[in-house]
């Protein structure tokens, strides 16, 4: 792995690890009926915001543990239907549950990451619930830190886009403007003046239609 890459690499798992303890310290007091009201996601209580979180990590520690042993694994054995019936199937469990599992997944996961090889960080895993690519293994820990910074603000419990850690939001920023412009024709691939203008958490929280800009269509779904 080159030097740069590696320093990238252990900025993002530490500022991954930093995301998951501001929110093991955000949900910590939550009620049964905290995690039944709505998120910020239509149709989604915070009680599916915290089980996807958690499968989420635990799909990362599937990919970690497969590439450990030379192989490839879905991220999500079964596809998007079996993700999500297990998201519908966790999301009405007691606050302490959800906490519990949240905690332990986060943990297991950084176990993961702390004892990866040099095979492991030269694998890949596939994203078996969108569109069955492949995905360098050291792109899941930015990937990881998206969906803890996303999702924490999706929760609605005082964390919000314009919290992000500005070290996240300037390596996922450049993360999205690239896949930006490659969806875009030859000559198209510049984004609009309104949006460079915004400040860098605002402007990546279009990017995940978390706000809109006015005269401005939504961003591509993430």
């Amino acid at each position: 792995m080159e030097a740069a890459v590696a320093r990238a690499l252990d900025a993002q798992v530490a500022g991954c690890a930093a995301a998951h303890q501001r929110l093991l310290a955000g949900i910590a007091g939550l009620t049964n009926d905290d995690c039944r009201a709505p998120s910020a996601l239509s149709g989604w209580s915070r009680g599916h915001v915290l089980t996807h979180l958690a499968r989420n990590a635990e799909s990362h520690t599937r990919m970690f543990e497969a590439a450990t042993r030379g192989e490839e694994s879905e991220q999500y054995p079964g596809g998007k239907l079996v993700r999500d019936n297990e998201i519908q199937a966790g999301a009405q469990r007691s606050a302490n549950e959800l906490i519990a599992d949240v905690r332990v997944s986060i943990y297991t996961l950084e176990a993961a990451w702390a004892g990866a090889s040099a095979m492991t960080w030269d694998g890949f895993g596939i994203k078996s619930h969108s569109d069955n690519s492949r995905v360098a293994i050291p792109d899941l820990v930015l990937m990881r830190w998206c969906e803890t910074e996303v999702h924490h603000a999706d929760l609605v419990i005082g964390y919000s886009w314009s919290n992000w850690d500005p070290l996240f939001v300037r390596y996922d920023l450049d993360r999205q403007v690239m896949a930006w412009k490659a969806r875009k024709p030859m000559g198209l691939t510049t984004l609009p003046n309104s949006l460079q203008q915004l400040p860098p958490n605002q402007r990546l929280a279009w990017f995940y239609n978390r706000i809109t800009v006015d005269g401005v269509p939504p961003a591509d779904p993430y």
